[in-house]
């Protein structure tokens, strides 16, 4: 089997081809504002370096967030495309699966932890087969930290961001695995594929707030 695997839930452009049980090209980018522009000039370069066709591709996988909104919708957007289009399959998972299944460390529990601002995180526990042991949610981040204390097993915490942590392992996707994790997850109709953001966005929010009021 083929695969795209594409992730820019934030300001990194994560993608890789996987082909016949081993990745043949890869992009672990740091790109900032510059993701929008050249996101899908760098996911075509991907196809050059690996000699495969888009069209040779069997499915897609894509992070849907949480993250970055903007980054978020780039990615998106570029595998709905490309799914739509060529009428490949499609499926979608978290940016905290990636990031949790991607741990050096042979601990317990996982936790990713995404960096959503004004003391609040986006984070979720994982066990070591990768299953929810805490539902990945929108949260602050002192609470998260209530919850960590009375977790039955040491922790690791996995994070690009500069998150209030002793300990802290930096985000190095492994896309190996988490292409293989989940090569089998359901197949979604490319028109259904949507961003998580788990929290609403500030316009969002604010619109709420005017109403109350």
């Amino acid at each position: 089997m083929k695969i795209l695997y594409i992730d820019t839930t934030s300001n990194y452009l994560y993608a890789a081809i996987y082909s016949l049980g081993k990745i043949t090209a890869e992009i672990k980018l740091k790109m900032d504002k510059d993701l929008s522009v050249f996101a899908l000039k760098e996911i075509s370069l991907l196809f050059d370096k690996s000699n495969i066709k888009p069209n040779d591709i069997d499915k897609i996988i894509v992070s849907n967030g949480p993250g970055s909104f903007t980054g978020i919708r780039v990615g998106v957007t570029i595998a709905k495309t490309f799914a739509w289009g060529l009428k490949k399959e499609i499926s979608v998972i978290s940016s905290l699966e990636a990031m949790a299944i991607s741990t050096k460390k042979d601990t317990t529990f996982r936790v990713p932890i995404i960096d959503a601002r004004r003391g609040y995180v986006f984070a979720g526990i994982y066990d070591q087969d990768n299953n929810e042991s805490f539902k990945s949610q929108y949260i602050e981040l002192t609470k998260l930290k209530s919850i960590l204390l009375a977790l039955p097993g040491e922790y690791s915490i996995i994070t690009n961001d500069n998150i209030d942590f002793d300990e802290k392992e930096e985000y190095d996707p492994q896309f190996i695995k988490i292409i293989e994790k989940y090569m089998d997850r359901e197949s979604v109709n490319p028109h259904g594929v949507n961003p998580n953001y788990l929290k609403m966005t500030e316009a969002e929010e604010k619109k709420m707030e005017d109403n109350i009021i």
